[in-house]
């Protein structure tokens, strides 16, 4: 999926997008691409308006597998903007062991960084391009031995004698061999970073980016603090081709021409305007039975919550991060609890809701069939590896989608996440013997779906454990 600046994602594209991969769920797309063209018309206000505009966060509520999850990773696939989509039971009340809320401004910081670098690399693809070649060339005449034929370092003089050749021009046919890919496989030594372990790394990845510290920023303070040069970059040599040494040159040389003050500042800008952060399984953090055991902590990653939702500034290693304007979807299940049992301030900052549907025969059918990624389509495609061609056959999916809901209503009810086992169920002996099946079309009708799972919806006691 193509990403999509914010400014050409109107509601009935965002929409129409989201229609390819998932199956109804009409209401809350629109309520989803509605929030998301909202954060384009805020950035089009004047400075003074476009505080005042605060987003107006989602709560998604619906049974399990009917595509809550699935529309959030599609429109992280649209997004060019910040987006972050985790689960609310991998954080813990700030005392607890586990990770903190905070974390999650601190992640986004972090792919915001990722985006705007990459942006500014292509930017100077071109002289780091430049520079990885002089850098090559300078490796190839350095090292020069006697018989090299490829390094013509020698040449014959007035005199009849050999002599060092003019190096600029000597520069000059290299570089004209070394961009037509003549000397691609040639083997060549060249010096680079050092890609070893990070002393910060060794007390953990996320000890110091949780304190909101740069280790290696606080200790080129410190060096510099005692009067001594700034560490510079370690660096190793290593023999590799012309080819690879271009590629990993001009990486490095990339990175060298970025600014990274500016990387940063304008990373933590889009993160102020434009993040988004889905907030997954919020329903499991809903209870407030008791004043002890897990309810505790899950009250209490409400409350931490709350100041993110709201507003508030979070530091991190790149620098302090406001939240105001960081747009909040949450979504759950809520079988057990419900949106009344989250904290009321935190219920008042979500203040758009809307509820999914469960899923139908009908709409089974057309999640087999009709998405850019259905499962018959995954399943031809992979098949097709072995030279093996299935056809699904129109009353074979109607019979699986058939399966899937009777087997939804007898056990717990999954949604389409029900439509992988029956798939795999009835694919299994296909998927065993495919490479003895080389050449072979196999169809998936009605009976062949029956021979494979309608014993299992007969007897209950089994069905339970495989269905």
């Amino acid at each position: 999926m193509k990403k999509l600046q914010e400014k050409d994602l109107t509601p009935a594209r965002i929409v129409e997008e989201l229609d390819r991969y998932v199956v109804g769920q009409h209401d809350a797309k629109r309520a989803v691409a509605v929030a998301i063209r909202n954060r384009w018309r805020r950035m089009q206000l004047s400075s003074d308006m476009r505080q005042e505009v605060v987003p107006k966060n989602i709560l998604l509520m619906g049974p399990t597998g009917v595509g809550k999850t699935e529309i959030a990773r599609r429109i992280a696939g649209l997004m060019d903007a910040p987006f972050a989509k985790v689960e609310a039971t991998k954080f813990t009340e700030v005392g607890y062991v586990g990770r903190d809320v905070e974390s999650i401004i601190r992640d986004l910081v972090e792919n915001s960084i990722v985006m705007v670098r990459e942006k500014a690399r292509v930017k100077v693809q071109a002289k780091a391009r430049e520079a990885a070649e002089e850098r090559v060339l300078t490796a190839l005449v350095q090292g020069w031995q006697p018989g090299d034929a490829e390094v013509e370092l020698f040449a014959s003089g007035p005199d009849g004698q050999a002599s060092v050749q003019d190096l600029g021009a000597l520069r000059v046919k290299l570089r004209q061999r070394l961009r037509a890919g003549a000397l691609d496989d040639k083997d060549v030594d060249i010096e680079v970073a050092d890609g070893s372990q990070a002393l910060g790394s060794i007390f953990g990845e996320q000890t110091f980016a949780q304190t909101g510290m740069d280790f290696g920023k606080l200790m080129e303070q410190l060096q510099k603090g005692r009067g001594g040069p700034a560490p510079s970059t370690p660096t190793q040599t290593r023999r590799m081709t012309v080819k690879e040494a271009l590629a990993t040159l001009a990486g490095e040389e990339s990175e060298r021409l970025v600014d990274d003050q500016n990387v940063d500042a304008e990373a933590i800008e889009l993160v102020e305007n434009s993040a988004i952060v889905f907030l997954d399984e919020i329903d499991k953090v809903a209870g407030r039975q008791s004043g002890s055991g897990p309810d505790v902590s899950r009250e209490g990653v409400q409350r931490d919550l709350l100041p993110l939702i709201e507003g508030t500034t979070v530091t991190t290693r790149h620098g302090p991060v406001k939240t105001d304007h960081i747009l909040f979807i949450g979504a759950g299940a809520f079988h057990v609890s419900k949106p009344s049992d989250l904290l009321p301030e935190l219920q008042g900052r979500m203040p758009i809701r809307v509820r999914l549907d469960a899923l139908s025969e009908h709409d089974f059918v057309r999640i087999l069939t009709e998405p850019r990624n259905a499962l018959t389509k995954q399943y031809h495609a992979l098949m097709d590896t072995e030279g093996v061609t299935l056809r699904f056959k129109d009353d074979g999916v109607a019979e699986m989608a058939r399966v899937a809901a009777k087997a939804n209503e007898m056990h717990e009810n999954i949604g389409a996440r029900r439509l992988f086992t029956i798939l795999e169920r009835v694919l299994d002996e296909v998927s065993f013997a495919g490479p003895d099946l080389k050449g072979q079309k196999i169809s998936i009708d009605e009976s062949y779906v029956r021979s494979r799972v309608g014993d299992l919806l007969d007897d209950q006691d089994l069905g339970r454990y495989v269905l």
